[in-house]
């Protein structure tokens, strides 16, 4: 498979156009942002240990049948995906209260909710990706009834499971961002999940320790956010082969930059 033109640039990845009309190659940043791009830098490694963590995570999904964009991981940084066209909403899903929510509503970090929340935001970075109501969805024709119906069952399937995931090797999953894009599929739009699903786009503490293993490292400046991300990984099992990124090299390419 060829790799073509520059499809699409974000904060954390590039797609690029293949030869087939239908796939296209996802290439893993070592950007990091956060308060919409108002703080940045670019940290090594970190798009080689998302390409990784993101692959395992919408494997296992593929798995028990939700069905994602994800068809092989190419390289270290590049995996081959299915061109979607992206829902224009960030589904954040909350167990957890922690980050925005609890300054919007005053609410203690740390609050373990009742039952899942699902908030809605508007993918615009211009604008602060702001919140929204299910029924600014329909009335600007984000999506359909139908579709955020079958959004949202394939959202509690995927909570369960990464809860249940995560929970086996010492790690609470507080929230998490899914976003959702139409393929086409014999003619049909079928909805799937797209993205990414990492640290990055995860709130992951320590189940004993409440240490955070996630962006808000960066974010709230709690230290360097590779051997956190190395840590997840490595309980995940999938730092184990000595061809790919090992914990160390990672951590040592990361503190030399630092010194430069």
């Amino acid at each position: 498979m060829k790799k073509g033109k520059k499809l699409y640039e974000g904060k954390a990845k590039i797609i690029y156009a293949t030869n087939d009309k239908d796939l296209v190659i996802q290439y893993f940043k070592d950007d990091a942002t956060a308060f919409n791009n108002q703080k940045k830098t670019t940290i090594e490694g970190k798009g080689v240990l998302n390409n990784r963590i993101s692959e395992h995570i919408l494997s296992n999904l593929g798995q028990i049948g939700i069905k994602n964009h994800l068809v092989k991981r190419l390289n270290m940084r590049e995996q081959i995906i299915k061109l979607v066209e992206i829902i224009p909403i960030e589904f954040i899903v909350r167990n957890v209260a922690s980050g925005s929510i609890t300054k919007r509503l005053g609410i203690e970090d740390g609050t373990v909710l009742k039952e899942p929340l699902v908030e809605y935001c508007l993918k615009d970075d211009k604008l602060g990706d702001p919140l929204v109501a299910e029924e600014h969805i329909y009335a600007f024709d984000w999506a359909t009834k139908e579709e955020i119906k079958k959004v949202k069952k394939m959202i509690l399937r995927i909570n369960d499971f990464m809860i249940g995931m995560f929970r086996g090797v010492g790690i609470k999953l507080i929230d998490f961002k899914l976003e959702f894009g139409r393929f086409k599929s014999n003619g049909k739009n079928e909805i799937i999940l797209a993205d990414e699903i990492s640290p990055d786009t995860c709130r992951l503490w320590d189940t004993v320790t409440d240490k955070k293993l996630d962006k808000d490292r960066f974010r709230k400046d709690l230290g360097d956010l590779i051997p956190a991300y190395t840590e997840v990984a490595k309980r995940l099992g999938i730092l184990h082969e000595q061809s790919n990124v090992s914990a160390v090299n990672v951590t040592k390419i990361s503190s030399i930059k630092k010194r430069k």
